[in-house]
């Protein structure tokens, strides 16, 4: 039994889901896993881990949290690791020229509690051991968290970060006096609806040559997938805004002039 562990009390899991993008060491996995359980936290993902998995290092020192070793899930991208998440929160200790809110790790452990507490998925995104995450994987959150760290030494290691969050989490978690909120009429869009839709207009976007010129395509498909994401949009208004999408492409394939219904038969053609 390690020390400060009583196996005879119930073992608090659930929480936030936590995603590690790319972790490079099995032993950084089996941080994570520790600081999770340390604070009632149980669902892990790993988004191609380096060394793949499962990992002999990482249960070795995941200080008997086999319950999170055992439940951790593989993806082969951030996508499919999200897609089913309502809510994303991505931690950075880098200024982001995104229009996203910034949080501290106190605002957003209670932000996640409220979301959760109307029966929403929520996941907190941390990036890679070296550099962080990428600017096309912040872009799919709905906020930013970073730590009040001192700024002539602000590096946090992976761990340090998730036992951080999951801390804010737990000491949130416990508050007495805890609102009870009903679940809304309207459900939020998962985050593999989201992803499917900014696919979808960007293949439009292309046919009508938005993405001109060349070079400017990047930051123009960044700043269009941050506006969606900002936007916090409802399955339905998912739904609508395919059929949007799917109307203007109809537009492009009418002849200059035609009316609506006289759409031309590119199979004939």
């Amino acid at each position: 039994m390690s020390a400060g562990t009583n196996r005879t009390r119930e073992l608090i899991t659930g929480g936030p889901v936590i995603i590690l993008v790319e972790p490079q060491l099995g032993e950084n996995i089996g941080m994570v896993a520790r600081a999770m359980a340390n604070f009632g936290l149980s669902e892990l993902r790993l988004v191609n881990p380096r060394d793949g998995w499962p990992s002999e290092k990482a249960r070795a020192v995941a200080a008997k949290a086999d319950h999170v070793i055992d439940g951790v899930k593989v993806f082969s991208s951030l996508e499919e690791a999200v897609a089913d998440l309502n809510r994303l929160l991505a931690t950075t200790a880098r200024q982001r020229d995104m229009l996203k809110p910034v949080l501290a790790p106190d605002t957003a452990a209670n932000l996640v509690k409220e979301r959760m507490a109307i029966n929403e998925k929520v996941g907190i995104l941390f990036g890679r051991e070296r550099w962080g995450l990428e600017n096309d994987e912040v872009v799919l959150a709905d906020e930013i968290i970073t730590f009040p760290v001192n700024p002539a030494f602000a590096s946090l290691n992976i761990a340090q970060a998730v036992l951080l969050m999951s801390y804010e989490w737990m000491r949130t978690s416990v508050d007495e006096g805890e609102t009870r909120f009903e679940t809304p009429e309207r459900v939020p869009a998962s985050r593999g609806d989201l992803v499917s839709l900014l696919d979808h207009l960007e293949e439009a976007l292309d046919e009508a040559k938005y993405f001109y010129p060349p070079e400017k395509r990047e930051i123009k498909s960044l700043n269009l997938r941050n506006i969606f994401t900002h936007a916090g949009l409802q399955e339905q208004e998912i739904q609508t805004l395919h059929g949007v999408v799917a109307a203007l492409e109809r537009r492009w394939m009418r002849p200059r002039g035609a009316k609506p219904g006289d759409e031309r038969n590119t199979e004939e053609e």
